[in-house]
């Protein structure tokens, strides 16, 4: 059970690993946990998918997002729109901003792997 919540706005932050590839089509997966500054937290599975002028492969480990707009943590599961420009080799970083109506996520991490390209598509966050 989740820990009782105030009407208001309340800061979370997702803690992610995310690993994929990409030949035109893009698809990436991982976990992560989303928690807070109320008490609430809830684990949750990462998806991935786009289409565009993108290849590679890459992993993110230990990646941070940092929602707003969100009132309840159940807010957060859904799908979110995304577009990105990437290139990288070996250790790279990575970041991203997605959105779902009144809520974004400011997606950050660095992680290994190589990809070049531009992709756009979706970012489904479910428990």
């Amino acid at each position: 059970m989740l820990p009782a919540h105030a009407g208001g706005p309340v800061d979370c932050r997702l803690d992610f690993n995310l690993s994929g590839w990409s030949l035109f089509y893009k698809t990436s997966s991982g976990t992560g946990t989303v928690s807070c500054d109320n008490g609430q937290r809830m684990s949750v599975t990462l998806d991935t998918k786009g289409g565009g002028l993108s290849f590679g492969k890459s992993r993110i480990d230990n990646g941070v997002g940092e929602f707003s707009g969100v009132r309840d943590i159940s807010e957060v599961i859904g799908h979110y729109a995304t577009a990105e420009a990437h290139a990288g080799a070996v250790r790279s970083s990575k970041a991203q901003v997605v959105s779902k109506g009144d809520i974004s996520l400011a997606l950050a991490g660095t992680g290994e792997g190589w990809d070049v390209g531009v992709a756009f598509g979706r970012f489904t966050i479910s428990r």
